[in-house]
């Protein structure tokens, strides 16, 4: 008898990639459950249209510390855990639900097809040959824990195996439309990841942020021959080296400056002085303070 498989996802206004999600699990999984952040759009009625469980969770900066919940709202024996901008090919579905029956492993490395600015990558780190993810696993054998990027660790003694890259063996993600979509999701994810290694305890230096960036260009350009992937491989690598450019200088600025608070909080004294300086109450008009300071400046 096969054992059930549960399809569990996270959202948050993904009314636009939900349905393809969905749409690819829908024939052969045994149970979808949709753990949803307070979503503004259509995501839930869509979810509840293709039949989905559907839990709410409240609304975080990303979804990784809903993952453990989400998870423990599944009642199949088997989880695979998929993102709502991701689709499982039939061929892969069929090797999971072989997996799951054989019994011989409790983990599952699944390769990653990831698209970037309207195409598939092959290379530059993110290929399916490279790019592999804990995504499929018996229940209670993945630990799901709340940092960004790093969030599923199989548990101690887990029997783990990996599926071997072929055409239709890997789980299809449409990571990223364009530079803006890439830019955007970098600031919120630097933010989180500057916040939760100051919580860790880790400090920065000025070379520690240049070997992140040196190291960050050999493996996906030279390494992970993203010259293969032309411009795209270019562009991508050098925006990954910018990725953890910002993310170390957000940690030093939250370790040594004290983050955005502080630092208006600094500015805000540096303003009063000035005003003082220049005779001049905070209270005064904009003409005040820019005639007092004219009148300082002669």
């Amino acid at each position: 008898m096969c054992p059930n498989i549960s399809v569990v996802i996270n959202t948050l206004n993904e009314e636009q990639n939900l349905p393809h999600a969905l749409g690819s699990v829908r024939s052969w999984a045994d149970e979808i459950v949709v753990v949803d952040m307070y979503s503004d759009d259509r995501t839930v009625e869509i979810a509840r249209e293709f039949g989905a469980k559907v839990f709410l969770h409240e609304r975080l900066g990303f979804a990784d510390p809903a993952r453990a919940y989400a998870n423990e709202q599944a009642s199949g024996d088997w989880i695979l855990s998929l993102d709502a901008d991701e689709m499982v090919p039939l061929p892969l579905s069929k090797e999971l639900i072989r997996i799951a029956a054989a019994g011989t492993a409790d983990v599952v490395r699944v390769p990653f097809s990831s698209y970037w600015f309207g195409t598939p990558l092959m290379h530059t780190g993110l290929g399916p040959r490279r790019e592999w993810h804990y995504r499929f696993f018996r229940k209670g054998y993945l630990e799901a824990v709340p940092t960004v990027h790093n969030n599923l660790h199989p548990k101690s003694g887990s029997r783990i195996t990996g599926i071997k890259y072929q055409p239709g063996l890997a789980i299809l993600h449409f990571a990223y439309l364009d530079s803006k979509d890439f830019l955007e999701k970098l600031d919120r994810y630097t933010d989180i990841e500057a916040r939760q290694a100051v919580e860790r305890g880790e400090r920065v230096t000025f070379a520690g942020v240049a070997y992140r960036a040196i190291k960050e260009l050999g493996s996906r350009y030279v390494k992970g021959a993203g010259f293969l992937d032309g411009w795209r491989g270019a562009y991508i690598t050098l925006l990954y080296t910018f990725y953890r450019i910002v993310s170390a200088g957000k940690l030093y600025e939250l370790d040594s400056l004290g983050g955005r608070a502080a630092i208006e909080a600094r500015y805000c004294r540096e303003a009063e002085c000035i005003l003082k300086a220049y005779n001049c109450e905070p209270a005064a008009s904009p003409d005040a303070v820019r005639d007092a300071y004219l009148d300082h400046a002669r």
